[in-house]
């Protein structure tokens, strides 16, 4: 059979047989595996066939997407917003972004794509008026939660989900970076945040920098990543999680009390030297208790004069747990 026809082979082979590993391919058509992921990526791309799976298992089948049509015309303007801002990733782990998730989103709740459109921006533009210069401002938040509040400033880059349209994109990196244990969303949340964080150092003149250690043990660990892949330049202030007979992670507890007892008890600051200016990092802050109890032991300690919060997302109300994270 003539070389062109072998993507005709593969789909042929997949109709028959479904989910069918790369060896079982090389095996059928004869050919090498390097010849043979050229033609699964061309498939790929062309939205004919779809992977799934991780090394070392993978499989390949016909495509399963939903490709949601509309007779809407949306202009290059709106492409590019829905770019900069709409992320979605489906039940089954299928992710998209820009035009074509709104698309995959409308269609799955059988909404017209326009109409849509006007109302998730309408919605960002709410949500957007919390934000100057890239960021929001949550200190007020904070100062009606507890009754004394140790951070001199707390910022996060966006919400963690809004209203109707749920999780932002950054909210997905988030999830699926940490809960997901995906590479690949650690490397976008990381392209993501890295040039906002270097820019509120090189505006704000920190000479120290903390990352909130994780309470749940993983193998990728969001905080870690960061700190490694980022290169801030600045001293790394030691922050220690306590190990405790029962690991109780501050997202599975409801009361605010509770939390700060959790918090006060499984942080230690462990740092020696004396700074002016500290940026501590979290992944997410819900109360808002973890950042506001280190901040405490910090000044207490005598450690630092000014302490700065930066959470990658965070919730919109007060105290409002994100507990996916």
């Amino acid at each position: 059979m003539p070389k062109t026809d072998t993507k005709d082979r593969i789909i042929h082979y997949l109709n028959q047989h479904g989910e069918t590993t790369p060896h079982e391919l090389v095996r059928f058509l004869g050919i090498s595996a390097q010849a043979l992921f050229r033609h699964l990526k061309t498939l790929i791309q062309n939205n004919s066939i779809e992977k799934i799976g991780a090394p070392p298992k993978v499989y390949y089948r016909i495509c399963t997407k939903k490709q949601f049509k509309s007779n809407d015309t949306i202009d290059n303007d709106d492409q590019l917003f829905l770019d900069q801002y709409f992320f979605f990733v489906s039940p089954i782990g299928d992710s998209y972004h820009g035009l074509e998730a709104l698309s995959v989103w409308c269609g799955r709740q059988g909404l017209p794509l326009k109409k849509t459109l006007e109302e998730y921006k309408k919605t960002i533009e709410k949500y957007n008026q919390y934000k100057s210069d890239g960021l929001i401002n949550g200190l007020d938040k904070l100062k009606s939660t507890f009754d004394t509040v140790f951070l001199d400033a707390l910022f996060y880059f966006d919400f963690y989900a809004i209203e109707r349209f749920g999780k932002t994109k950054l909210g997905y990196f988030l999830l699926y970076s940490k809960q997901g244990q995906s590479i690949s969303f650690v490397k976008k949340l990381i392209q993501e945040i890295k040039p906002n964080i270097l820019k509120l150092i090189k505006n704000n003149n920190f000479d120290a920098i903390a990352f909130v250690p994780p309470t749940v043990k993983r193998d990728i660990q969001i905080m870690k990543l960061i700190e490694e892949e980022c290169s801030f330049d600045l001293r790394i202030l030691k922050i220690e999680k306590i190990k405790t007979p029962i690991i109780v992670p501050q997202k599975t507890l409801s009361k605010l009390n509770d939390r700060i007892q959790n918090a006060r008890n499984t942080m230690l600051v462990t740092e020696k030297k004396s700074f002016n200016r500290i940026l501590l990092i979290d992944d997410a802050v819900g109360s808002g208790s973890t950042l506001n109890e280190i901040a405490k032991q910090i000044k207490e300690k005598g450690i630092a004069n000014h302490i700065t919060g930066l959470a990658l997302t965070g919730s919109f109300k007060g105290f409002d747990i994100i507990n996916e994270v």
